[in-house]
C-alpha cells in the first residue's frame, strides 16, 4: 500500500515538474514573438505606437500559487508575460520613436542641404531658398526619366540638388527634353544644368532656383568704370606710338601736343582691337549670349592688351561659347594679317619710313617669317632698314590678339580651349600655360604684366554652361585649333638668323 502510494505521489510529481517546463518555455516563446514583432514594426508603428494597456485591463497573474493549480498558473503568467511585454514594447518603441524621428528630421535636412557644384557661378543665396523634398520627388519622377536621364542618387549643393544616374540617348536632344518638361512643371522658377561629374567623369544634372542665379550689382556702374579705363588705353595707345615721350613717361604731360604724332599708329591699332570685340558682339547676339561693356586694359608696352568682356547670362552650350570666344580673334587676325603684308608690300607713305633694326623682327615667328619672305636679301644682321611704319601698328594689333588667345583663364584663348577639350582638360592646359608665363616674366617685362592681369582679372574658372557634354563640330574645333596655333607663332620668338652666311657659319 505505501509503494503504491510512494509511486502515485512520484508520478504526480514528475507531471508538476513537466507542467513547469512547459510554462517556462512557453514564456520564452512568448517574449520571443513579442521581439520579433518589434523588430517588423513600420516607421509609423514606432512614431505613433499602439496604446499603453494598464493594469486594470491586465488579466491579473500570481505565479505559482499552488501546485494543483498549474493550469490557471500557466493561462495567468502568460497574460501577465504578454502585458508587461507589451509594456516593455511601448517604452522601447517610445525611445525607438525619439530616435528615428531625429534621423527622419536629419533626412529631411539632407534633402534641402547646401554645398555648390556650379564652379564660377557666383550664387545669391538666401536661407529661404531651397527646394522643398516634393519638388526633388517630381524631378525625379516626372522631369527626368528612362528616356533622358535615369536619375540612381541625388546630393544636396549649395541652393540646389545634384542628380547622379545615367544619361540616355543623345545629350542634346536628352537636355532640350529636360529643360522642356521643368519648364511645364515650374516655370522659370527653376534652371537645370546637364555637367561633367569631376570626381568620376560621369554625366550629372544639377538643378537650382533660378532667383539664386540672378547677377549682383556693383556700387559703380559698368558703363562709367569702362569709360575710364577706356580714356586711360586711348593714353597708352597715343603714348607708345611716339617713342621720345617713351623714353622718359614724366615728360608726357609737359608735352602732350607731342601725342599728335602718334595718332596714326593709335588708330591703326585701335582699329585691329576694336574689329576684334565687334566680332565678339555679332558672334554673341547670333547664339543668344549676352555681353557686359568691354573693358579695355592700357599697356604703355604695346598701347593696349585688348579688353576685358564679361559674359552676362548663362552659353547654352560649348559650341555656342566657342563661336563667342573665337569670333573676336579670328576677325583681329585677319585685319591685322591683311595690314601687315600691306605694310610690307606698300612703300612708306612720306619716301622715308621708319628706320628699324632687323633684330625687331626676331620677337615673332610669324613677323621674321614674313619678313624673310618678302624682303628676301634686303634683311640682313646688323643692317638697319626703313620699313612702312604700318609693319609696326600691325604687328602691335596682331600681339594684341594673340595675347588674348592664350589658353589661360577666361581669356578668349582659354574659353576656345574649355568649348573644345571640356573643363577638366583646359583647366589643366590653363595652370601650364600661366606656369610657362611666369617663367617667361622673368625675362620679359610683357610676360609678367599679364600674369598678374590674368591672375586677378581673369584667372576662372569659366562659369557652367547649360549643357556641357555635347562636343563643338569639327569645323568649328578647326577654327580653334587654328587660333591657337596662330597665336603661338605671333608671340614664339623666330630663331634663325636672316643672313645665309651666319646661319652656315653657324651649322659649322
Amino acid at each position: 500500500m505505501s509503494l503504491s502510494l510512494c509511486l502515485r505521489a512520484m508520478a504526480m510529481m514528475r507531471r508538476k515538474k513537466r507542467l513547469g517546463m512547459s510554462l517556462i518555455h512557453r514564456l520564452q516563446l512568448v517574449v520571443l514573438q513579442k521581439q520579433m514583432e518589434l523588430q517588423r514594426l513600420t516607421p509609423v508603428q514606432i512614431i505613433f505606437p499602439m496604446p499603453r494597456q494598464t493594469k486594470d485591463e491586465s488579466p491579473s497573474a500570481e505565479l505559482l500559487n499552488s501546485i494543483d493549480t498549474v493550469q490557471n498558473v500557466d493561462g495567468d503568467a502568460r497574460a501577465d508575460s504578454a502585458s508587461d511585454t507589451v509594456q516593455n514594447i511601448d517604452g522601447d518603441a517610445r525611445a525607438n520613436a525619439a530616435s528615428d524621428s531625429d534621423v527622419q528630421e536629419q533626412v529631411e535636412v539632407v534633402d534641402v542641404a547646401s554645398g555648390s557644384p556650379l564652379p564660377g557661378m557666383k550664387q545669391q543665396l538666401d536661407e529661404s531658398v531651397t527646394i522643398p523634398k516634393a519638388t526633388i520627388d517630381i524631378l525625379k519622377d516626372q522631369v527626368f526619366g528612362f528616356d533622358t536621364f535615369f536619375v540612381t542618387s541625388h546630393e544636396p549643393y549649395e541652393g540646389g540638388i545634384l542628380f547622379k544616374g545615367n544619361l540616355r540617348g543623345v545629350p542634346a536632344k536628352s537636355f532640350e527634353k529636360i529643360t522642356t518638361r521643368l519648364q511645364n512643371k515650374f516655370g522659370d522658377e527653376y534652371k537645370v544644368f546637364l555637367l561633367i561629374n569631376p570626381e568620376d567623369e560621369k554625366p550629372v544634372a544639377v538643378v537650382v532656383p533660378k532667383q539664386t542665379l540672378e547677377p549682383a550689382t556693383g556700387a559703380i556702374p559698368e558703363w562709367a568704370a569702362a569709360a575710364v579705363f577706356g580714356v586711360v588705353t586711348i593714353f597708352t595707345l597715343l603714348l607708345r606710338n611716339v617713342p621720345v615721350l617713351q623714353d622718359n613717361l614724366l615728360s608726357t604731360f609737359d608735352n602732350l601736343e607731342l601725342l599728335k604724332d602718334g595718332l596714326s599708329g593709335a588708330l591703326v591699332t585701335a582699329l585691329i582691337v576694336g574689329v576684334h570685340e565687334i566680332g565678339h558682339i555679332l558672334a554673341a547676339k547670333d547664339v543668344g549670349v549676352k555681353l557686359a561693356v568691354p573693358y579695355f586694359v592700357p599697356s604703355w608696352q604695346i598701347g593696349s592688351f585688348g579688353a576685358i568682356t564679361r559674359i552676362v547670362n548663362i552659353v547654352r552650350n560649348r559650341e555656342d561659347l566657342l563661336k563667342v570666344a573665337a569670333a573676336g580673334p579670328v576677325a583681329g587676325f585677319s585685319l591685322g594679317f591683311v595690314l601687315l603684308l600691306l605694310g610690307f608690300i606698300l612703300p612708306p607713305s612720306d619716301g622715308l619710313g621708319l628706320v628699324v633694326d632687323p633684330t625687331v623682327f626676331h620677337e615673332s615667328f610669324l613677323l621674321g617669317g614674313l619678313a624673310k619672305l618678302i624682303l628676301g636679301d634686303a634683311l640682313k644682321e646688323g643692317t638697319q632698314l626703313a620699313i612702312n611704319p604700318l609693319v609696326l601698328w600691325a604687328w602691335a594689333g596682331l600681339l594684341i590678339n594673340a595675347i588674348n588667345s592664350i589658353p589661360a583663364g577666361e581669356l578668349d584663348g582659354g574659353r576656345i580651349a574649355f568649348a573644345m577639350w571640356g573643363r577638366k582638360i583646359s583647366s589643366r592646359l590653363s595652370s601650364v600655360t600661366i606656369g610657362l608665363l611666369g617663367l617667361s616674366s622673368l625675362f620679359s617685362d610683357v610676360a609678367f604684366y599679364w600674369v598678374v592681369l590674368i591672375f586677378f582679372l581673369q584667372r576662372g574658372p569659366i562659369a557652367p554652361l547649360s549643357e556641357e557634354i555635347t562636343e563643338p563640330e569639327n569645323n568649328y574645333i578647326g577654327i580653334g585649333v587654328a587660333i591657337l596655333f596662330l597665336g603661338l607663332l605671333v608671340c614664339l620668338p623666330y630663331p634663325f638668323p636672316f643672313d645665309p652666311s651666319q646661319l652656315t657659319d653657324f651649322d659649322l
